[in-house]
């Protein structure tokens, strides 16, 4: 490839996958054409509706305590696209970013964004010799780009819940299915999803030929010795996933430094002067009842999401948190903030850095400003507080 140092992100992020159809098959053949990179080291797919990054940081964390080169593929990122890779701990440079789009212009110029960070990934992890790659999906299971991996040795699902529903929906089952159909015979499929989901899992598995690993089939592989770092009841439920797959392979030596672990916007603390400012990407229904459950009561909520959501239901739990709220657009693709300001009452502030200046002149001496809806929401209010 070339050596240009200057990715040329506006044509990668223009990349969109509209209009183009969505599965495997074009990242499968995407890797092909660069040799099947991802047979060289085995992978571990993350998938679900919520918590998907976070096990993925704890796993990170678990395998590189345990002496293992790994491998890191997650998205959106917050701040900057090199974010999404990271090789034993460390973010991709610009520079491979640069190389590969000059490679993808010429190769494969109507590739999706995401089979192209993909197939980045692999690249990346088979040139340094990476042991064991941490790959989250985008958008389901089966359906997804990540089934076009080789190698795989374990599949850990953390839930099944309302997202994307367009595309994997109606009904639960149906978005259930598409998940858990990331099993693959004789692979350990170890999942915390409970209820109608975990129903689906477990059908899948047998009719896959999957062993399945639950807390209730077994106990002892999720315990956890003590609670995570991440802050929020959901996260023992992330933890007791990373906690499982790291023992299942072969690598509890690594189970504190996966508790120890961080992941920026996840219920992320910051102090502006004598008040507390939370920030969480919760971007959907089930996210956004895990927060209001993890903060049950703050003095302003500053909210803002993408107008594919389901606003309603995502705001519901969260109304309930705080009476107090601005709302923002978090890029051009935002809910009109003054749509949500006329129909659940608040203050309506297009941009998120005036927006979260309004909101910190709400928030009372000593008291909490809560920030949801969106991980670009997110990223931007930790840019503007300093956390970059």
């Amino acid at each position: 490839m070339s050596d240009h140092t200057v990715p040329d992100y506006d044509w990668l992020y223009s990349r969109t996958r509209a209009g183009r159809e969505r599965g495997p098959q074009a990242a499968r053949a995407l890797l092909g054409s660069l040799g099947r990179p991802d047979a060289d080291f085995q992978s571990v797919r993350v998938v679900g509706t919520n918590g998907k990054g976070s096990t993925c940081a704890m796993l990170e964390a678990g395998l590189l305590a345990a002496g293992v080169g790994v491998g890191r593929f997650t998205s959106p990122h917050l701040h900057a696209f090199e974010e999404r890779i990271r090789v034993n701990g460390q973010e991709i440079t610009p520079q491979l970013t640069a190389q590969f789009v000059v490679w993808a212009k010429a190769h494969t110029p109507d590739g999706a964004f995401f089979d192209l960070a993909l197939a980045l990934a692999c690249q990346v992890f088979a040139e340094v010799g990476v042991k064991l790659a941490v790959m989250e999906a985008g958008v389901g299971g089966v359906s997804d780009a990540t089934q076009a991996l080789d190698n795989v040795v374990a599949v850990a699902l953390t839930n099944a819940d309302f997202d994307h529903v367009a595309a994997l929906g109606p009904a639960l089952a149906d978005i259930a299915r598409d998940k858990a159909r990331a099993a693959r015979p004789g692979v350990p499929l170890l999942t915390t999803a409970t209820g109608e989901a975990l129903e689906v899992v477990r059908q899948v598995a047998a009719d896959t030929g999957a062993p399945l690993f639950t807390p209730q089939t077994h106990t002892e592989l999720f315990a956890l010795p003590h609670p995570p770092a991440l802050n929020g009841p959901h996260q023992q439920q992330n933890a007791a996933l990373a906690v499982a797959t790291l023992r299942t392979l072969g690598y509890e030596g690594g189970i504190e430094a996966a508790l120890s672990a961080t992941n920026p916007a996840r219920l992320e603390h910051f102090e502006v002067g004598d008040k507390v400012v939370l920030v969480d990407g919760a971007h959907n229904p089930h996210a956004a009842h895990a927060l209001a459950k993890a903060v049950p009561r703050a003095d302003v909520l500053l909210f803002g999401n993408l107008a594919r959501k389901d606003t309603g239901a995502t705001l519901a739990p969260l109304l309930e948190v705080a009476s107090l709220r601005v709302f923002t657009a978090p890029g051009e693709l935002a809910t009109p903030p003054g749509e949500l300001a006329g129909q659940y009452g608040g203050q309506p502030v297009n941009d998120p850095h005036e927006a979260l200046a309004q909101a910190l002149a709400l928030t009372p001496p000593h008291g909490t400003l809560l920030v949801a809806g969106s991980l670009y929401l997110a990223g931007a209010v930790r840019k503007q507080l300093g956390k970059v």
